[in-house]
């Protein structure tokens, strides 16, 4: 099967964005060009399970106040970079609290994070047989404004940002309309109206924003002419008619006390990394919501549960499905404890050679992502060879897995650990 992902998040920021002493920068690049391998720097493995630890706690609060009641997919990379960039341009109690939220040490740090996952994750791997990645930042600033030298050269030379000047204050809407053109081209047309009518005005003075886009074919296709439609359990207890893809092939699977994972790989070809999906489906018809409380608040729950074998299964079916979704994050960070870039408190003064500097804030984050599974591909992940003494039940008999009621799911690149999407699925039927 083929899935495809697509994600895009932008930061607006109205009057002010505030920053912070660049010094980190050459040594930033200088790591960057000596091309550091993710799985084998012990600092970076860290980070990223600090970021992996941040992602999972995000996205426990997305589902259970903004997708209690719907299907649910994000990407925690993408709001991650944004996070990121802010901080780049912030200093102070605003940059504290950023490093605080994302469990990050110095904006030196998230930099250095930020540039090896968009060099190694997040490259282009079509060319060589494996999954189609492209990863895009942007910054536009008020024709008004210049930005300064230090945090122009940060957000290009490590972030690798397009910068655009356009004018917020006599053309709001069309500024709104460039930057969601931009990110319509570079999401293969898939994410439309990112920023809503209104969501920039004539106070606006800087946009951060990122678009992903992630394409991958399984390694082993599902038969569509064994694809057919059966009973989904919803949480209320009531059923629909959903298309089902089905397989006797061995999989990777491991079963727990009241869960099971699934393991499904995509096309690798040449390419070293190894992406993958992982479906975490509960025994319980009704038990999404519990499952969803372990994965955020067991520490390791995600890398200690990947299945790491392929067995041979009896009952065996997964949804097709699409998920459309889109959340202004603002309120999400705000219960994290990151409230000081979006009041009068922001110090973001580093952004832009301007008095005005001092009075930037950071006005909303809006977020959007789509995904599609289906017989040609999907996103994936999988877990790291580090991981010892999983608690999986030994398998004898074949397996069965019917992911004919609410799951998890995640997609991440396997051997650094990295996590693309998070989302659930509560209906196929309405996953548009």
């Amino acid at each position: 099967m083929v899935l495809f992902a697509w994600l895009v998040l932008v930061a607006v920021c109205t009057f002010a964005l505030h920053g912070f002493s660049l010094d980190f920068l050459s040594s930033v690049t200088d790591q960057t060009e000596r091309d550091l391998s993710l799985c084998s720097n012990m600092d970076l493995r860290e980070s990223i399970v600090h970021q992996t630890s941040f992602s999972l706690q995000f996205a426990k609060l997305v589902g259970s106040s903004l997708a209690s009641d719907s299907n649910l997919v994000f990407s925690p990379i993408s709001i991650h970079t944004a996070l990121a960039l802010v901080a780049a341009g912030s200093k102070g109690e605003t940059q504290k609290q950023i490093l605080s939220v994302l469990r990050s040490g110095s904006a030196a740090d998230l930099s250095l994070l930020s540039s090896q996952i968009a060099d190694i994750v997040l490259a282009d791997g079509s060319s060589s047989g494996g999954p189609r990645l492209t990863f895009a930042n942007g910054v536009w600033v008020d024709a008004s404004l210049s930005l300064k030298s230090t945090f122009k050269e940060v957000i290009t030379s490590v972030y690798k940002a397009e910068t655009k000047a356009l004018d917020f204050r006599a053309k709001a809407d069309e500024a709104r309309q460039e930057v969601n053109s931009w990110v319509q081209n570079r999401t293969g047309g898939l994410i439309n109206e990112l920023l809503p009518f209104r969501s920039v005005d004539a106070t606006t003075r800087l946009i951060l924003g990122n678009a992903l886009y992630f394409k991958g074919a399984w390694d082993k296709r599902f038969d569509a002419s064994q694809t057919k439609d059966s009973e989904f359990y919803l949480l209320d207890g009531s059923t629909i008619q959903a298309p089902f893809m089905s397989s006797k092939e061995k999989q990777y699977l491991s079963a727990y006390n009241d869960f099971k994972v699934l393991g499904i790989p995509y096309k690798q070809g040449e390419d070293e990394r190894r992406f993958s999906m992982y479906i975490f489906l509960p025994d319980a018809r009704d038990g999404l919501p519990n499952l969803a409380e372990k994965l955020s608040s067991e520490s390791g729950f995600l890398n200690h549960h990947i299945p790491w074998e392929k067995v041979n299964v009896g009952k065996f079916k997964i949804p097709k499905f699409k998920i459309s979704f889109g959340f202004e994050a603002s309120r999400i960070l705000k219960t994290l404890g990151l409230t000081s870039p979006f009041g009068q408190a922001a110090d973001l003064t580093e952004m832009v050679d301007s008095a005005v500097g001092g009075k930037l804030y950071v006005s909303s984050i809006h977020h959007k992502s789509f995904v599609e599974v289906n017989e040609e591909g999907s996103e994936a992940a999988a877990a790291t060879a580090a991981v010892i003494m999983l608690k999986s039940i030994r398998l004898v008999e074949p397996l069965d897995f019917v992911a004919d009621h609410p799951f998890l799911f995640v997609i991440r690149e396997d051997k650094t650990g990295v996590v693309l999407f998070i989302g659930h699925l509560l209906n196929p039927q309405t996953a548009v």
